[in-house]
């Protein structure tokens, strides 16, 4: 079965990891640009993990109580009746739980990643293959600019221009592809005098 993939605003929501491994760091990792508030509860912790600023880190045994009020939860440890513990607790209470290595305990997956600022692709396999969905991840690598990130940017901060330029939601839509490609094919930022005229040409049409 597939997974459908939403994408979803994390920053400054409220995450547990429950490990303190070599797992639980790669997690953090992934998750880290994403900007939620992470709380990671284990015995024991990699120092990798113990030297990463802004993590809440929990010393002890998992509690129940711990998955109250999280907008995601991780089961990353190696003790395979505590994850399904943990993943029971969180379907019971209707929070999306991820738990290494056993897909049918997931609500949700992890996908292979590709990030360029605000450009964030995700390619899962379902389960069925991770090593095809890394394969692909570096395929997709490949493809994308390292500077897509700073390219859009760039069209995020004309938005408002646009759209007071051109109310029209079709035309606004062309001006859009319009700027994306040129950008893509010559380079950016484009000049004031160019921008105009593209976006005075496309109100004349519509009066």
């Amino acid at each position: 079965m597939a997974y459908f993939p939403f994408f979803m605003d994390i920053s400054g929501g409220d995450g547990l990891i429950v490990g303190g491994g070599t797992v639980a760091l790669r997690k953090i990792e992934k998750l880290l640009p994403y900007e939620p508030r992470l709380t990671v509860c284990a015995l024991e912790f990699l120092p990798g993990i113990e030297a990463i600023p802004g993590l809440v880190l929990l010393r002890g045994a998992f509690e129940p109580s711990m998955v109250e009020g999280k907008l995601f939860v991780i089961a990353a440890t190696d003790d395979n009746a505590l994850n399904c513990q943990i993943s029971a607790l969180c379907r019971e209470r209707r929070v999306p739980v991820n738990v290494v290595d056993d897909r049918d305990a997931c609500t949700f997956l992890f996908p292979a990643l590709v990030k360029r600022g605000p450009l964030s692709i995700g390619i899962s396999t379902g389960g069925a293959s991770p090593s095809g969905a890394v394969h692909w991840k570096q395929e997709i690598e490949r493809l994308i600019p390292q500077d897509a990130g700073d390219l859009l940017d760039y069209l995020d901060g004309l938005r408002g221009t646009v759209k007071e330029a051109v109310p029209d939601g079709m035309a606004r839509a062309a001006a859009f592809s319009i700027l994306f490609r040129t950008c893509l094919e010559n380079g950016w930022p484009l000049s004031d005098e160019w921008v105009d005229g593209l976006l005075g040409g496309l109100k004349e049409e519509l009066t």
